[in-house]
């Protein structure tokens, strides 16, 4: 009989488990997802920022500074197998004074104990070679050339892909409302569609990972959601930066930073606000806190476009346990239980990681590991027609003229990769959103919006009434005004 694992949350911390314990034989892996798709938690909104492992006191946050080192280094070839944009530019941790100097010191000293390679506290004349938009106020920087950029949400989907495709099995639109324990040890999820048995159960749940921890009779923990928030702007919008930019740090947080994502946006943010406990789907963007968030990014920068060229705020949220590290523990009772939670930030970084901490914490309860012979490390990634040379999109266009319709001209998504997202599992127009860019650009949607619609409408046999934004109650348009229109 195969051993049976569920795992509680499609983030990119539960999906990197679900792929890592794809990999062995013997595995039945089961993801268990409440949203209508992958990573559509803290996953989507964050910075995409793959840390270069300075940050965590390992006196203090072992776990954190660890994996997040770790992490870096396994997501050099992991981006490559998965074929995930990346950009690996480099960062600098700007300080304008005595203090913040002193700060640098200190975050070159805990790097160099996590073994970063090539950190370097740098002066001005360096920084404004490696960043010229670097404000020209500040008097030294950190830099970490091992900092990268990375589009979280399509590692999300990269990962679940290549999880998926090695046999594991995805449930979206299922809650998991309690794990089950019989005679000390786990025994299943009970969910909103029926009980789902399990040999062992990952709780990589996220913002309500305590919660989920509680029902297993396991509740020496709090976790608090801390929200952040952002501006995007426009592809085309200028000065931007090459290096991702932070201010030397706090307590509490990071800092709000400045950088460009993987697909070229320039992206500022975030802030912290720390919410009570019933505010864990809190994802408003306030007034104040975007003053906020510009107020601290114009610190950074000779410059930032104007407010204007930002085509969205969006707002994200971080499980930050009370304990400060990670939570990635299994027990003894109830046995069969991992625990993969409060993975605020480094937790991105930190995912492959983790991934491999949770596979060890299993062998340890004497589950046995042995690669299967066919496992599939590569996942091709879906065309992107705008990216292509002219020659090769004539060849596509040749091969299927659905290449040559396009449906976002923000972006240039043409219909066939609407189809293929469509192909790949995309069932809402955000799970299209999110693989293809279609709306996400300076229009966000307005000309593409009905378009997408009647092609998702068309592939899947949808009634047009039926499709929604992102799942269960977020349909776009509620009936038709005339029948057979």
């Amino acid at each position: 009989m195969p051993f049976r694992v569920a795992i509680i949350g499609a983030g990119v911390v539960g999906s990197a488990v679900a792929r890592e314990l794809s990999k062995y034989e013997g595995f039945e892996v089961h993801v268990l997802e409440k949203e209508a798709d992958v990573g559509w938690g803290a996953s989507k909104a964050n910075t995409g920022i793959l840390h270069a492992g300075y940050d965590d006191d390992p006196s203090k946050f072992p776990m954190r500074a660890r994996l997040c080192r770790a992490g870096n280094e396994l997501w050099r070839g992991l981006a490559d197998e998965l074929e995930v944009p990346v950009r690996w530019c480099g960062s600098l941790v700007l300080a304008f004074d005595e203090n913040e100097r002193r700060v640098l010191a200190e975050l070159l000293s805990r790097g160099r104990s996590n073994g970063v390679p090539g950190l370097r506290v740098v002066g001005t004349d360096l920084v404004q070679k490696l960043e010229s938009n670097a404000s020209k106020e500040a008097v030294e920087a950190l830099w970490a050339p091992t900092s990268g950029i990375i589009s979280p949400y399509e590692a999300t989907v990269a990962l679940i892909e290549n999880a998926t495709e090695n046999g594991a099995k995805l449930h979206l639109e299922t809650l998991a409302r309690r794990i089950v324990v019989k005679d000390r040890r786990v025994v299943g999820v009970e969910t909103d569609r029926g009980f789902l048995e399990a040999d062992a159960v990952v709780n990589a749940s996220g913002i309500f990972g305590d919660l989920l921890s509680g029902t297993a009779g396991i509740s020496g923990f709090r976790i608090r959601p801390r929200r952040g928030e952002y501006f995007v702007f426009d592809r085309d919008a200028e000065p931007k930066v090459g290096m991702t930019l932070f201010p030397a740090p706090r307590p509490e947080t990071k800092g709000v930073v400045v950088t460009q994502t993987a697909d070229g946006n320039l992206l500022v943010g975030p802030n912290a606000k720390d919410l009570g406990e019933k505010e864990r789907e809190s994802t408003e963007t306030t007034k104040g806190g975007l003053e906020e968030v510009w107020r601290e990014a114009s610190r950074l920068v000779v410059g930032l476009p104007p407010r204007s060229a930002a085509i969205r705020t969006f707002a994200g949220l971080r499980p930050e346990p009370d304990r400060g590290d990670f939570i990635i523990e299994a027990y003894e009772d109830p046995s069969g239980l991992v625990n993969c939670v409060g993975t605020r930030s480094p937790g991105l970084t930190s995912a492959p990681a983790i991934a491999m901490e949770v596979a060890k914490l299993l062998a340890k309860g004497g589950f046995r590991f042995a690669i299967k012979g066919k496992w599939k490390s590569r996942r091709k990634a879906m065309t992107r027609f705008r990216d292509l040379p002219s020659s090769e999109r004539d060849g596509l266009i040749s091969k299927d003229p659905s290449y040559g319709r396009i449906v976002c001209t923000c972006e240039t998504v043409t219909e066939a990769e609407i189809k293929e997202a469509i192909r790949r599992g995309a069932r809402t127009l955000d799970s299209i959103k999110f693989r293809t860019r279609a709306g996400m650009g300076r229009c966000q949607g307005s000309f593409c919006l009905a378009k997408m619609m009647v092609l998702l409408s068309r592939e899947t046999g949808t009634r047009i009434e039926d499709v929604s934004v992102k799942g269960k109650g977020s349909n776009v348009v509620l009936g038709r005004v005339r029948d057979g229109t």
